[in-house]
């Protein structure tokens, strides 16, 4: 995979420090979510973000962890029955999560992703965001709620207001305050969150606060991450989680190219950056790194700090490596009431960007507000990657369903002047006349039903001639279309009529020579399309009109 690689700027340093600088209360943040240890959050902003800037063709995607990565990824450990902090379990998921993405990216299935409507990722996101503010509260608070889902979870919290430790909570409170005062001004606003993290912890730390520390979870060694080897017996256990954390961080990274437009005008690429994603994520499974994928957040931060090549993403890594060695015994003494006020901001900035995609899809259509809810309350109640299992099903159904509403046919009609109008179908055809549809459609088999219904009556229609336009028709029709098409030109043959199909792509005229229905209508009865747009359907007309006046008449009139 051959990039350009170019030469760092000026921009590029400093953009790549602020972004190494905010993977730590990030990627500390996001492996606490989702149960791991912080330190494997922190990793995931070395190894991969290098892989994956030095390969993807979004130029300024960094390829990190992320909270619905994290989220996702501890679903399904748990519900393999893994445990999250065995480091061989991790390295095992993350190296199948980068061959899935890999093999996704090699065989061009980038497509795959505008099959997830907005309306279930606006539902499945604002549900991820959900978990991210219940999944942190005892960090924030000091107080774990119970309950079987994320609502009930909420209101144990809310009601158990008397059971918080007032240290935790006050120092969770001032991490909230003083993000929101950085982030007020506007060139603070990228790094508030590590503005937050740092002062409020030296409070802490001057003030003598007594608050559960990173150090009473986890150990930060000053050192780069060592060689971890996947257990190869879990691997059997993860296949269908590994998809199902594959599909969320390319769902996710998917939104990055579009927000973020390379700077040296060459274009991204879907299917190369799954590729990208999937060599971070087996460079970063061998070197105690978790999941990884594009992250809008980081990316938003390196281009936010003048980010203008890709040297950004490589450079934050490397300069995240250079802290942890470093200062790695200063990480450890982060309060955890820091990082869980540093989580809930980034939950409820999740949820306040979704709201105006929320109002969209709630006044577009009630079947995708169906479907968004249906999606939101799927990844509160449930398993996360059985929630994205329920939201893909309703992506097709939706797409099914759009799909058999697009067909239409219409009648196309020239008046004295030569010039072509559209018109409703006629109910029935007309006897000895020839009478012209155009189809607009994708010959998907749901929709076939109504346009077999919207198909004029044959009944009596001898020495009827209908010539149906398919220069819209898709190159590979479904079967369901062909046996459609089959079946009226039989009907209307049994009534003394002919069927006349023009316009068809050279590769769709090639299906209906293999599937025989260009012998059964006759070879002077399909028509290819040409460069000259009208050129077939006069020809149509003309094959229409000669065949009416070789038939003989029809006697029983009058």
């Amino acid at each position: 995979m051959q990039r350009r690689l170019g030469r760092p700027t000026g921009q590029d340093v400093t953009a790549g420090m602020v972004t190494g600088l905010f993977s730590i209360p990030e990627g500390m943040a996001y492996a606490s979510i989702g149960g791991f240890n912080p330190v494997a959050g922190l990793y995931a902003g070395v190894l991969p973000p290098i892989l994956g800037s030095l390969t993807a063709p979004t130029v300024l995607m960094v390829t990190t962890l992320t909270s619905a990565i994290a989220l996702t990824g501890q679903s399904v450990l748990s519900d393999a029955g893994l445990d999250p902090h065995q480091a061989g379990n991790v390295a095992a998921l993350t190296l199948m999560v980068g061959v899935i993405m890999l093999l996704l990216g090699l065989l061009r299935l980038g497509a795959v992703m505008s099959f997830v409507s907005n309306a279930v990722m606006t539902g499945f996101s604002t549900g991820i965001a959900l978990q991210i503010i219940t999944g942190v509260l005892k960090d924030a608070t000091g107080y774990k709620p119970a309950g079987h889902n994320q609502f009930t979870k909420l209101w144990d919290w809310a009601v158990h207001i008397g059971d918080w430790k007032p240290s935790a909570t006050l120092v969770a409170l001032a991490t909230i305050g003083v993000w929101a005062a950085a982030h007020a001004v506007r060139k603070l606003e990228a790094t508030a969150l590590l503005i937050a993290m740092v002062l409020v912890s030296v409070a802490v730390v001057i003030l003598g606060a007594d608050v559960e520390t990173v150090e009473s979870i986890a150990e930060i060694p000053a050192a780069l991450p060592h060689f971890s080897a996947p257990d190869w017996g879990a691997m059997p256990h993860l296949v269908g989680g590994a998809l199902s954390v594959a599909l969320v961080a390319l769902a996710q990274a998917a939104g990055v190219a579009p927000s973020m437009p390379n700077p040296d005008g060459s274009r991204s690429s879907v299917n190369g950056d799954f590729a990208s994603q999937g060599i971070a994520n087996v460079g970063g499974a061998l070197f105690q790194a978790l999941p990884s994928g594009g992250s809008l957040s980081r990316t938003g931060v390196a281009a936010s700090a003048g980010a203008r090549t890709r040297w950004a993403g490589v450079i934050s890594g490397v300069f995240l490596a250079l802290v942890v060695v470093l200062l790695g015994s200063l990480a450890e003494r982060i309060p955890m009431p820091v990082i869980g006020g540093l989580i809930l901001v980034i939950g409820g900035e999740l949820i306040w960007g979704k709201r105006k995609d929320i109002v969209l899809v709630l006044r577009t259509s009630r079947l995708s507000a169906a479907a968004m809810i249906a999606t939101f309350a799927a990844t509160t109640q449930l398993p996360l990657q059985q929630a994205i299992v329920i939201g893909a099903v309703l992506s097709l159904l939706l797409y099914c369903y759009q799909a058999a509403r697009q067909v239409r046919l219409e009648a196309l009609v020239r008046d004295d002047m030569g010039t072509w109008s559209t018109a409703e179908p006629p109910k029935q055809l007309t006897p000895g006349e020839v009478t012209v549809l155009t189809y607009e459609g994708t010959s998907f088999f749901a929709e076939l039903p109504r346009m077999e219904s919207d198909l004029p009556d044959v009944k009596g229609a001898r020495n009827a001639v209908l010539v149906l336009v398919l220069r819209t028709a898709p190159d590979v029709p479904s079967s369901a279309m062909i046996k459609l098409l089959r079946r009226y030109a039989g009907r209307l043959h049994d009534q003394g009529g002919r069927l006349i199909l023009t316009g068809l792509q050279p590769s769709l005229v090639e299906v209906m020579n293999r599937t025989g229905l260009t012998a059964d209508l006759g070879a002077d009865a399909v028509i290819p399309a040409s460069p000259a747009l009208l050129a077939p359907l006069d020809r149509a007309l003309d094959e229409g009109r000669t065949w009416i006046a070789q038939q003989p008449a029809d006697t029983t009139k009058g």
